[in-house]
């Protein structure tokens, strides 16, 4: 299995919001057969980009001073 990088997911996004179906990257380039095969794919890579950078917690704490 190969390891995606945002550069991938980035290059995916950009063919979707042009309407392309060809998706070029580093040395390569695929033609996808439809959208929806994009879409896919695009699905696929984003779970791994995401799933591969550590998400962030972030706590939010409030004080009020009564007097």
């Amino acid at each position: 299995m190969s390891t995606f990088t945002q550069a991938h997911l980035t290059a995916i996004e950009e063919a979707i919001a042009g309407g392309y179906l060809k998706v070029r990257y580093d040395d390569k380039e695929v033609t996808y057969q439809s959208m929806g095969d994009l879409l896919k794919a695009r699905a696929l890579i984003a779970a791994q980009v995401n799933q591969a950078s550590p998400m962030r917690k972030v706590y939010i704490t409030t004080a009020r001073d009564y007097e």
